[in-house]
């Protein structure tokens, strides 16, 4: 990956609203030479998209937990995927080594709705054996930002 195309997707990172001018100044480029290059690299999907951050607390999301659950069978599994796809409260889903299968990170309004996460739109669903919750009590680091490589030009 190029250098310019780093600082690029870092100053993005930071401020997607950025213009191609301002993004243009802090690299010396011209604003059409940065817009061709952020069209490049989403062609390519290393730019996946835009999303505005919101803080999931003001508009009533107090919290936060991760989930651990197994499927006990393969043929379950699609179906898992597909169900946690429609749930937006399942902020990120990852399939993991170790003891259990995957590891959710959900934000729900309170304990009721986190119950509500797990008793029925988890534990309902076939092969899902068992779950485990932890609750996060408070987050001190939660950024989307990536680190960037440093690469010559």
């Amino acid at each position: 990956m190029k250098t310019m195309d780093i600082k690029i997707m870092s100053m993005l990172m930071l401020n997607a609203r950025a213009s191609w001018s301002q993004l243009a100044a802090k690299v010396g480029m011209s604003g059409p030479a940065i817009a061709d290059r952020v069209h490049r690299l989403e062609e390519k999907g290393v730019i996946k998209g835009y999303t505005t951050l919101i803080d999931p607390k003001s508009v009533g999301y107090e919290m936060t937990a991760f989930i651990t659950l197994s499927v006990n069978k393969n043929i379950h599994r699609a179906e898992f995927l597909a169900h946690v796809e429609k749930l937006p409260e399942i902020q990120e889903c990852h399939h993991i080594a170790g003891e259990d299968d995957y590891m959710l990170k959900v934000r729900c309004k309170d304990t009721r709705d986190l119950d509500r996460m797990i008793s029925q739109e988890l534990r309902e669903l076939p092969g899902i054996d068992k779950t485990r919750t932890m609750i996060v009590l408070n987050s001190h680091k939660d950024t989307p930002i990536i680190p960037m490589p440093a690469e010559e030009e």
